[in-house]
């Protein structure tokens, strides 16, 4: 949050003392979320991520383009968990799978490790900064600082995620034809048709975040070091990746956070099959619930120093 905006003038005296206590919690949450807006996005750290993300879709595009201009292939499959080699395969027939193929290349470690490195410098980025303090002087409140925080990284999210889509989108019209698609069950669906579902598998890939983007958020309450809270996130979701691939381990994978994030992929079937989509949405829901629980207690009752 900007000093300027932390510093504002209260409102004018000559309004009734209630109708201005009624406007300062609004006004103030209105306030301090275009502010974290602002500062999140101009940060340096925040446009490379970004720029990295966009640059994705334009490796991947590149190189089909090239594999199969020297007259090699692309691979094949099909379902949740091979979702990127069975878009990849349809890439050079529709550049509207690059789309679908950048989503799910960077959903299971760029996306994620950007979100991570957003919240988990969210709260103890300030601490580190000597802001925090500061900033919890104003009206605002702990509870309002948290959603603000987490609503800005959940905002991320969602840009993170457009990005990656446009930039393959732009590329696959650039570099492929763009025209009726090959659904994974084999039925040909038109373009409109299947810009939209590609609206809808971006708006689930951000949503896919949440989880992440909470426990980012708790962590970052725990320490007053942003990038120790950075390193704990992306090693968390390192480490439940590498888990959720030991056979071993089949009883408790279905509720990792990561577990159903390329169901998406079922969206591409004709008809669309919703059972993996619905219990991922319902898990990162439950990680949004019990994290962003755990993150206001540690938050509210934390004895802020710097």
């Amino acid at each position: 949050m900007s000093r300027a905006e932390v510093a504002e003038v209260p409102p004018k005296t000559g309004a009734p003392a209630g109708a201005a206590a009624a406007r300062v919690p609004g006004r103030w949450s209105a306030a301090l979320l275009r502010s974290e807006l602002s500062i999140t996005f101009r940060r340096w750290r925040t446009l490379a991520l970004l720029g990295v993300l966009a640059a994705v879709p334009i490796l991947f595009g590149i190189a089909v383009k090239v594999e199969t201009a020297d007259g090699g292939s692309v691979g094949g499959g099909g379902g949740g968990e091979e979702a990127g080699p069975a878009f990849i395969a349809q890439v050079t027939n529709n550049g509207l799978f690059l789309v679908f193929t950048a989503l799910a290349a960077t959903l299971p470690f760029f996306l994620p490790m950007a979100v991570g490195v957003i919240a988990g410098d969210s709260i103890a980025g300030e601490a580190n900064g000597g802001t925090l303090r500061y900033l919890l002087v104003a009206p605002a409140g702990r509870t309002r600082l948290l959603l603000a925080k987490y609503a800005t990284t959940m905002i991320f999210c969602l840009v993170a995620t457009l990005v990656v889509a446009l930039s393959a989108l732009a590329v696959g019209a650039l570099l492929f034809p763009m025209g009726e698609l090959t659904t994974i069950s084999g039925t040909r669906i038109s373009f409109a048709e299947g810009l939209q579902r590609a609206v809808v598998i971006a708006a689930l890939v951000a949503a896919s975040l949440i989880g992440v983007a909470a426990i980012g958020l708790f962590l970052s309450t725990l320490t007053s070091s942003g990038i120790a809270a950075m390193a704990t996130t992306v090693g968390l979701l390192i480490t439940v990746q590498i888990l959720d691939q030991i056979p071993q381990l089949h009883a408790i994978q279905p509720y990792f956070f990561s577990h159903y994030w390329l169901s998406f992929a079922d969206l591409m079937r004709e008809p669309v099959i919703w059972d993996e989509i619905v219990k991922n949405l319902g898990l990162q829901a439950l990680y949004a619930a019990v994290f962003g629980s755990a993150a206001w207690a540690r938050f509210t009752t934390k004895d802020i120093t710097t």
